[in-house]
């Protein structure tokens, strides 16, 4: 028999779990034997020290869009809703939940191609306090990102920030955010399997505007180009803001969702 690459059973778990149930079965019954055989010949990690990293359940990344299409209002906007989601005791309960009860967190922001920017660097949050210091930096920041909406560079920007921090989560999420589609930068969908494939989820916040907002980059509905586009990994989800689903309580029940996971 030969061994598949690894890259290639985890994409293709990747597209099994984005696709529908019959699909999802072909490729799960495809792989059965692969799967398993990769998975006994992994590097192992030091689970037990991290490697000298703090240990902690999750490392979230919050690529939000500070892109063109976003004013300084709804930029100012934008960010209180994600301090008040971190404060919200539902959120700060799931994070004293959790198995070591602490997350790492940082902020982003995204723009074109070549502007990505780090607006709170890597926080660890295993307190209310420190969640309320978190939020405080992040409403006070200066504007950063220029240009129009390079998804991929933020996933890419990203997943540095998560290759390079300190912390070793038990999970790692890429949180992506955006009211307009992909129309700058290298492939989204090579930099989103380029970040599964190294074991990293992405999930998405769509954030549409009164009228609808944008279609994607083939007019077709913006969710639909997230889910099919940006997101991928394990459990990887999609979650709309609008005017039935308002974005602080979208962006709560999104980061309970992804703190929770198990």
């Amino acid at each position: 028999m030969v061994a598949l690459p690894l890259r290639t059973i985890i994409l293709a778990l990747d597209r099994a779990w984005r696709s529908n149930e019959m699909q999802r079965r072909q490729v799960l019954a495809a792989l059965g034997l692969g799967i398993g055989s990769a998975i006994f010949h992994l590097p192992r990690a030091d689970a037990q020290t991290g490697g000298g990293a703090e240990i902690v359940d999750v490392e979230i990344v919050l690529a939000a869009d500070g892109s063109g299409s976003i004013d300084d209002e709804e930029l100012a906007l934008q960010r209180r809703g994600y301090a008040d989601a971190i404060t919200h005791p539902d959120v700060v309960r799931t994070i004293l939940g959790g198995l070591h009860g602490r997350i790492a967190i940082a902020y982003i922001e995204w723009g074109g191609p070549y502007s990505q920017h780090t607006i709170v660097d890597w926080t660890l949050i295993e307190s209310e306090e420190s969640a309320q210091a978190f939020a405080a930096d992040l409403v006070r920041a200066p504007r950063a990102a220029q240009g129009y909406n390079s998804i991929s560079g933020a996933i890419d920007y990203s997943v540095k920030k998560i290759n390079t921090n300190s912390f070793n989560g038990l999970r790692k999420i890429i949180d992506v955010s955006g009211d307009g589609p992909q129309n700058g930068g290298r492939s989204v969908q090579a930099a989103r399997d380029d970040a599964v494939a190294q074991g990293i989820t992405i999930n998405a916040l769509v954030v549409k505007s009164r009228g609808g907002g944008y279609p994607g980059p083939r007019g077709e509905p913006l969710e639909d180009h997230y889910r099919n586009d940006v997101i991928g990994g394990f459990g990887a989800f999609v979650m709309t803001a609008d005017e039935t689903l308002r974005f602080n309580e979208a962006v709560r029940r999104k980061l309970v969702l992804e703190i929770a996971m198990k």
